[in-house]
């Protein structure tokens, strides 16, 4: 079985999608919900093979759903979206599938069918959610665990960010989250208007940073704003200083 959820704020398109999907012989609907952050924890805790994701949702969009994924785990996705012909060019010009509202029964069924082709190719979301990154360069909300759920948290509040193999530590100035993600990968998501790499595994924001210490072989201290000292690499000192504008 095709396990399947949907998210779209308006609840007769929600319905309908649902109603569509369970007539169909070999799709379970696991999730249905009402907005992207309620859709991304469905997608963290239910593991679906396809979600369905309007484009416009409170919280965060659909597209900010996909940018938030990791791309070797996401699953298929299918945009919803009323946007006009032109637009959703862009979907097919990015081998990306989509509903364009309002859709009728035959180009659902298309689109059933084409999930049901990629998922026998093995393919995984990992085209959606570099679209969606494209279409949100900049992240301003990033999705972090807390306990059993996720929460939005502002980019602005992350002071550093510490890989660990797979794994990167998020700090802020209160809480540390871990992310199962890659730093480069959280990097390109974050933007590189506000982080940038001090060391093979570590990278700062620039607004948390205070002070600059001198150390031996080209080394520095970076002393943040709330006391705590990261190592600066003579590796990456340039580029700090050109963002500095030292």
């Amino acid at each position: 079985m095709i396990r399947a959820m949907l998210a779209d704020d308006e609840a007769p398109a929600r319905e309908k999608l649902e109603r569509w999907l369970a007539e169909q012989p070999d799709i379970t609907v696991v999730g249905s919900t009402e907005d992207g952050l309620s859709a991304a924890r469905c997608i963290e805790q239910l593991r679906p093979d396809v979600a369905f994701l309007d484009v416009q949702m409170p919280t965060l969009s659909g597209l900010d759903v996909a940018a938030q994924l990791e791309p070797s785990s996401a699953p298929l996705i299918v945009f919803v979206t009323a946007f006009d012909a032109h637009a959703a060019k862009a979907f097919d010009l990015n081998a990306i599938d989509y509903l364009l509202k309002p859709y009728d029964r035959d180009r659902f069924v298309r689109t059933v069918q084409r999930v049901r082709e990629r998922l026998n190719s093995h393919e995984s979301g990992a085209t959606a959610v570099t679209m969606g990154r494209a279409q949100t360069p900049r992240c301003e909300r990033l999705l972090v665990p807390d306990g059993d759920r996720l929460q939005l948290i502002d980019a602005a509040s992350i002071e550093w960010l510490e890989a660990d193999d797979n794994y990167v530590h998020v700090h802020t100035a209160s809480r540390t989250y871990l992310l199962r993600r890659t730093l480069q990968d959280l990097l390109s998501q974050l933007g590189e208007q506000r982080f940038v790499r001090i060391h093979r595994s570590t990278a700062v924001n620039l607004g948390s940073v205070g002070s600059l210490t001198p150390l031996f072989k080209g080394d520095y201290d970076i002393h943040l704003r709330d006391g705590r000292t990261l190592r600066l690499s003579r590796r990456y000192r340039e580029a700090l200083f050109a963002r500095m504008g030292r």
